[in-house]
């Protein structure tokens, strides 16, 4: 989402995409679990990859957040913003756990 598109949004909007896209890339992040359970390690490789486009989507859109509120323009503080935030933050946390739980897989022959 380019900067010129970000202004554009209200404050609601912005943290409804950080939801959508962070909430899209947990799905693939559970579901590249799923993949290399049944047996599909390649799969759950390729969910990982979407599950990191994802999160780039994500990551953008906080970082303009942050930028924004870095010039003096506050973002007002909501529970819709708690939500996304932690919608992020766990879903990042999610995904690097799974990457190591796949590993210890992989190293197990599991």
């Amino acid at each position: 989402m380019s900067e010129m598109q970000l202004n554009e949004l209200t404050e609601e909007q912005i943290n409804f995409h950080l939801i959508l896209h962070s909430g899209n890339a947990r799905s693939k992040v559970i579901q590249s679990l799923r993949e290399y359970r049944e047996g599909r390690a390649a799969e759950a490789e390729r969910f990982l990859e979407l599950a990191e486009e994802d999160l780039k989507n994500a990551h953008d859109i906080h970082f303009k957040m942050i930028q924004k509120e870095a010039e003096g323009k506050k973002t007002e503080f909501s529970l819709l913003l708690m939500h996304a935030e932690d919608h992020l933050m766990s879903t990042l946390t999610m995904k690097e756990l799974v990457k190591e739980m796949i590993e210890i897989f992989k190293s197990r022959n599991l």
